[in-house]
């Protein structure tokens, strides 16, 4: 008995040890994050002041009014970079979970070459083929429309690669009773096969919505008029020529900039490692 109170004990011990090491990871993690929000509440010259004190003596908000007024316009980028990416990760749910079952469950001529073909774009950098994309765009007269930066990510192969494994780990005992029942094709994938990979349909919502959210690359490429750029282009527009942009108000923008992933992140943040690992255990 005297053994397993003081193994008892020594595990408590740990414990504490490790919860105070994890707090203190956290906390290094969030002094950027925090830097952030407390700079974006001062006004233009507290931001510069030395010493520097994690919270400001007094709580200014005209950073956030000054967006409004701003020669870039941030709600309207913020609109564009909240449309677009919504239509990326809507056209995605519809084009990857199509693919990836076909891939996992359908016969035909060439598919283990599609589906390595597909695996192999993961690899090819997008500013190597940036130059065909624009000529491309610029014959459709697409440049400087939301349309440039959607109609590339129409498809998103690592999106097929997931849907794939996913279905592949599901029994084909549900697809037989499906047929026998007399479902067809399409009918056995929106009522029997999809809701059962719902996990990995969360999973694509948030990383394509962070994806299209984040892009930066192609947005530079395609829009040049700032009525038609994105957010990260906005934000580099605030920054001003080598920095010399307001610091409080650039921080204001980035601190608005990460709230729809935030948001999206707590509210599916349980799918996540559900839909990443669904693939790995087959029947």
């Amino acid at each position: 008995a005297r053994d397993f109170y003081k193994r008892k004990k020594n595990n408590g011990i740990m414990r504490l040890i490790y919860n105070a090491l994890f707090l203190l990871i956290v906390f290094f993690l969030m002094i950027p994050f925090i830097w952030m929000i407390t700079i974006s509440l001062r006004n233009p010259m507290d931001a510069y002041r030395l010493p520097f004190t994690i919270f400001p003596k007094n709580f200014d908000l005209s950073s956030y009014l000054a967006l409004r007024e701003s020669k870039a316009n941030i709600p309207n980028l913020y609109m564009n970079s909240l449309v677009s990416s919504i239509v990326i990760v809507l056209v995605q749910l519809v084009t990857c979970p199509l693919a990836g079952y076909a891939f996992a469950r359908l016969r035909f001529t060439g598919r283990t070459l599609l589906f390595n073909l597909f695996l192999i774009s993961l690899m090819i950098p997008r500013q190597s083929i940036i130059i065909p994309m624009y000529v491309v765009m610029s014959h459709l007269k697409l440049t400087n429309t939301l349309l440039s930066l959607i109609l590339p990510s129409v498809c998103n192969a690592f999106g097929v690669f997931l849907f794939r494994q996913s279905f592949a780990a599901i029994s084909r005992s549900y697809e037989d009773a499906a047929y026998i029942d007399g479902a067809g094709i399409f009918r056995t994938y929106w009522q029997i096969m999809l809701p059962q990979v719902k996990p990995t349909l969360v999973t694509l919502i948030i990383l394509t919505f962070t994806s299209a959210w984040n892009m930066y690359f192609e947005p530079l490429i395609f829009l040049s008029k700032i009525e038609k750029m994105t957010l990260p282009l906005g934000l580099v527009y605030l920054k001003g020529y080598m920095g010399a942009g307001n610091l409080s108000v650039v921080m204001a923008a980035v601190a608005l900039a990460i709230v729809p992933v935030i948001v999206i992140f707590f509210l599916c943040q349980s799918y996540i490692v559900e839909g990443l690992t669904s693939g790995g255990i087959k029947e």
